[in-house]
């Protein structure tokens, strides 16, 4: 394309009295094709005229044409900093595991640094003759910032020679800066104990050596050189890791684990998927999955999109991930659309039925299904929890197993919480387990996965019959009574615990790329999972402790009552075949339910029209604290008296000329009068109980409280969950008296034979919502008028029923625990014989240098393994196996012992300090009397003694002294919540 400068104009003499004309700017830069964007180059001399500038062809940015120039710039710096990704994954980080590994053995993990300044001042010198450059790299130490230079060549790089004098540099060819490894080792370790910001890490860094008068080159210079090293220095160490963990299960795979879950799986959670053979079982114990998973989603680990318009990510990081593959999610989408509209073309349209039946191999009817469906809001696919149009990301799913360890997670990329997500996590689950191994799937919405599983053909027979479904402890408020069913005593809420561990990562991951927030989790949730395997003992116990103390107290409560067990059992069949049976819409009683549901209907209504003219009353009377909620509630109260009115309408058209006779007749009953009030009533308590429930989960989700909009929405939610406790109250007030006239009715006689008095609803304890409250129990308020059965009438029975159902699911408990107990036994002993055979397989090798290396790595192991054996025999000699096992955990007596020494003298402080601290006896009086620390580390110390003596004196495993768990009525769902104990260094 031809270019020309415009020709300037000529400046015309002005004198001091004549106005100087506009200055017109000339244009600094021209406007050129893409070709001339390239880099620059000379030409060569030749005797034509040379038209060319004397710097690179600037471009000149239009009117309109500024997006596309800074596109132009944005592609080409992607570009580079992709390709400077790719060598470090590709070509650097591969060829830096071996000496990273080999200076770690030098040093003794980094306790005998080198000196930059001391050591390999010969390195430069290259005996191949090669072409040297001489490169200035300034260090970041831990105490000084200083420049050294070093002669690199193509046979012995830049990088090779930093990692030697224990360095890590910033780039790949050409470092200008390289960072101690005891520096990033130190900062790695802390930003997985806390939020991670490494621009205050390196703006407190910069102020650090300012003030030791070390000049930087320019302001914020250290962030990004030194934010590259820190990451590539993490992604070295996982990959260092992981060469070592490959070594140890490459020397396991000798072809005895047949039909076994996958390495994957036995290496995350030993506890569910490490033992020998799976099909071990406790004898006589009630059947049960062999494994128990939880699958749920956060909204709030959001990803924003980008405010540019950039379309383009972050390259991927050479390193393993919990995430399952974007491609993996979208083909379950796809197929999932599939079968939906598959079986829409497929199933005739028709009426919905009259009749209340089951689905196909549902076992409950779908009148309860219907009303679990309308009480979740997660069961609602259409319903929007992120914006799409502000994030790329949108939250976050997890599948965990009942420990709390990470199996998998996906991306969610879609407004609401759709089925597709948890179907990939559950697919990816069966692809590494065992043809007939079950799983029991804790999931808040259930029972709705499962009909839709099976309703349109999501999973095969053989697939969806080894999965039993249940709902989370903690969202049972929110489902029917037929849905309320578990799994021993796992609460299944292992994801909300790990979203809690993860939220301080929210405000760094809400603005990263996207390989970099996938990267940054799985660091983290590798901390936890190292965090729960250390905890694995602690946690046995304390659920066992838990578990004997819970039955112990059911079956004390069970003898008090004095009722025969056969007959709790039936009764409580009989009991669930009642409340999980289609509810009856054509029978012989048909009119009378009609009047019944039309006088219940008025009643309604005259409640919603009550609450109406209340709220109206308060807005003429100027009492309203928050219009937008005030009008948000007065439509939503009007829709509803709306709804309810029509419905009114139509039922009311739909009688006969008998049945408004009889609904007259009816009306001027009392004590179905009453008995439709309460009945009324207690709905709508219950309708708010679980309105308030929500209202609080979302007000404890909140995590952005300082924000403006978020902290107005916070106090809004709080305000107005507390104006409407006294309503509630009003409510169960209301609902008292009505049950004290039934009562009276009852006694005059002036009621049905065989009417049972309702129960009164306490007002303590009225807003913990208890699964085994009485607003969940319509005693005396069905219709049902034959003899009541005892499961209703009988308050032996009915409290007999919970007491047996409890020792069930201790019994339930205490055998997987058993089982779980002979399972870390035989992990440990699997561990430990792999360690030893990859430490004689490296022995036998021929490299003799590498083979010091990888033997002091897997001797590293080996203590790690050591350190955490001795405290698991320990705390659970209590817990009988579950089937033999033997005496042999792996590690000998002799390093149990003095691994158990070592624990117990890092435990202890310095005489120096012990000093320091009676000297200062005030401040050390008010700790004691704030947290009772003194008594937790003494215990502790007893503890660790009691531990060592175990070892050296050889008690005998059947005295078992209970004296170190004095704080076991604190027992943690998660092995991660441990208490920590202090050790002084």
């Amino acid at each position: 394309m031809a270019v020309r400068r415009p020709k300037p104009r000529r400046r015309r003499a002005t004198t001091p009295d004549s106005p100087s004309p506009p200055s017109i700017q000339q244009p600094s830069t021209i406007i050129c094709e893409p070709w001339m964007v390239k880099k620059w180059k000379r030409p060569r001399d030749s005797k034509k005229l040379n038209l060319y500038l004397p710097g690179p062809p600037p471009v000149l940015v239009m009117p309109g044409r500024r997006h596309l120039a800074q596109q132009i710039l944005h592609r080409s710096f992607s570009q580079k900093r992709a390709n400077q990704w790719q060598r470090w994954s590709e070509d650097i980080i591969p060829c830096m595991i071996v000496p990273y590994l080999s200076y770690i053995q030098e040093t003794l993990s980094l306790r005998h640094a080198n000196v930059p300044g001391e050591r390999h001042s010969n390195d430069g010198e290259c005996g191949a003759g090669c072409r040297t450059r001489s490169i200035k790299v300034a260090c970041v130490l831990f105490d000084a910032f200083e420049e050294i230079t070093i002669i690199a060549c193509p046979c012995f790089p830049a990088l090779l020679q930093l990692l030697r004098r224990g360095l890590f540099p910033c780039a790949p060819m050409a470092p200008s800066l390289a960072v101690d490894l005891r520096v990033l080792e130190f900062v790695r370790l802390l930003f997985v104990r806390q939020s991670p910001n490494q621009t205050a890490w390196c703006d407190a860094l910069e102020t650090f050596l300012d003030g030791m008068r070390y000049k930087l080159t320019s302001k914020n210079s250290l962030r990004r050189r030194f934010s590259n090293a820190f990451h590539w220095y993490r992604v070295l160490t996982v990959l260092a890791r992981d060469h070592i963990s490959t070594l140890i299960t490459d020397a396991r795979k000798d072809g005895s684990l047949v039909d076994q879950p996958t390495e994957y799986l036995r290496s995350w959670c030993p506890l569910c998927f490490g033992g020998n053979n799976w099909r071990n079982e406790v004898r006589g114990s009630p059947s049960m999955p062999n494994i128990i998973v939880c699958i749920d989603a956060c909204f709030t680990q959001k990803r924003s999109t980008n405010p540019r318009g950039a379309t383009g990510s972050d390259p991927p990081n050479p390193t393993s991930s919990f995430f399952l593959p974007s491609a993996d999610v979208n083909a379950m989408e796809d197929f999932v659309q599939r079968c939906r509209g598959e079986r829409r073309q497929a199933r005739p349209s028709r009426a919905e039925p009259d009749e209340d039946c089951y689905e196909e191999g549902m076992h409950v009817p779908v009148s309860v299904l219907n009303g679990c469906g309308d009480s979740f809001i997660a069961a609602d696919e259409k319903r929007e929890k992120a914006s799409t149009r502000f994030f790329t990301d949108t939250g976050l799913m997890a599948l965990l197993c009942r420990h709390d360890r990470v199996l998998w997670i996906t991306n969610l990329t879609s407004a609401g919480e759709k089925q597709h997500y948890a179907l990939a996590l559950l697919d990816r689950l069966f692809k590494h387990l065992p043809a007939q191994m079950t799983i029991g799937l804790l999931y808040d919405i259930g029972c709705q996965l499962e009909r839709s599983c099976r309703k349109w053909k999501f999973m095969d027979n053989s697939t969806i019959s080894r999965i039993a479904f249940a709902v989370a402890v903690f969202h049972a408020y929110g489902h029917q009574w037929p849905c309320q069913i578990g799994f021993g005593l796992s609460d299944g809420e292992g994801c909300e615990r790990l979203w809690s561990f993860l939220k301080p990562l929210i405000p760094s991951l809400r603005v990263s790329g996207f390989n970099q927030q996938l990267f940054v989790l799985d660091t983290q949730i590798h901390h936890l999972d190292s965090k729960s395997l250390q905890g694995f003992g602690h946690w046995l116990h304390r659920r066992w402790i838990h578990c004997q103390t819970k039955k112990n107290d059911a079956l004390d409560s069970l003898h008090d009552l004095e009722v025969d067990e056969h007959m709790l059992r039936v009764e409580w069949k009989a009991q669930v075949d009642h409340q999980t049976k289609p509810a009856p819409r054509q029978s012989r009683n048909k009119a009378a339910e009609v009047i019944t549901t039309v006088l219940a209907l008025e009643k309604t209504l005259e409640a919603q029209e009550a609450s109406i003219r209340e709220l109206e009353m308060q807005l003429h009377g100027g009492r309203v604290p928050d219009i937008v909620e005030f009008n948000l509630q007065l439509a939503d109260i009007r829709s509803r008296q709306a709804k309810t009115a029509d419905t009114l309408r139509r039922r009311r058209a739909a009688l006969g000329t008998e049945d408004k006779v009889n609904l007259e007749k009816m009306k001027k009953d009392l004590y179905l009068t009453v008995h439709l009030n309460a009945l009324a009533v207690k709905t709508r308590i219950r309708d708010r109980l679980r309105q308030r429930k929500f209202e609080l989960e979302r007000l404890e989700r909140s995590y952005r409280a300082t924000v403006n909009a978020e902290h107005k929405l916070h106090v809004n939610t709080q305000h107005s969950i507390k104006r409407r406790e006294p309503g509630i109250l009003k409510l169960v007030s209301t609902y008292n008296g009505l049950c004290s006239q039934l009562r009276s009715l009852i006694r005059q006689r002036r009621a049905p034979p065989y009417a049972i008095m309702p129960h009164i609803i306490p007002r303590d304890g009225i807003f913990l919502l208890d699964v085994d409250d009485e607003i969940w129990q319509d005693v005396g308020l069905d219709n049902d008028t034959m003899a009541p059965p005892a499961w209703l009438s009988d308050d032996a029975v009915r409290n007999g029923i919970r007491f047996q159902l409890e020792v069930d699911r201790c019994m339930e408990e205490e055998a997987r625990l058993m089982r779980e107990r002979a399972v870390i036994q035989e992990w440990m002993l699997a561990e430990w014989e792999a360690i030893r055979g990859a430490s004689n397989n490296a022995v036998v090798s021929d490299v003799a240098v590498t083979d010091a290396v990888i033997s002091f790595h897997l001797w590293s192991r080996a203590d790690e393994l050591v350190n955490i054996c001795v405290v698991w025999k320990k705390k659970v000699q209590c817990i009988p196996c579950a089937w033999p096992v033997g005496e042999s955990w792996g590690p000998s007596d002799e390093a149990l012992l003095q691994a158990a020494r070592d624990q117990v003298q890092s435990s202890f402080c310095d005489e120096d300090d012990a000093e320091s601290v009676e000297g200062e006896e005030g401040d050390y009086k008010g700790d004691l009397e704030y947290g009772e620390i003194g008594d937790e580390e003494l215990m502790d110390a007893i503890e660790d003694i009691a531990l060592a003596d175990e070892y050296r004196y050889d008690h005998s495993n059947d005295l078992v002294d209970d004296a170190d768990d004095i704080d076991d009525h604190y027992m943690p769902s998660s092995p991660i919540k441990l208490s920590n104990k202090r050790q002084c260094i």
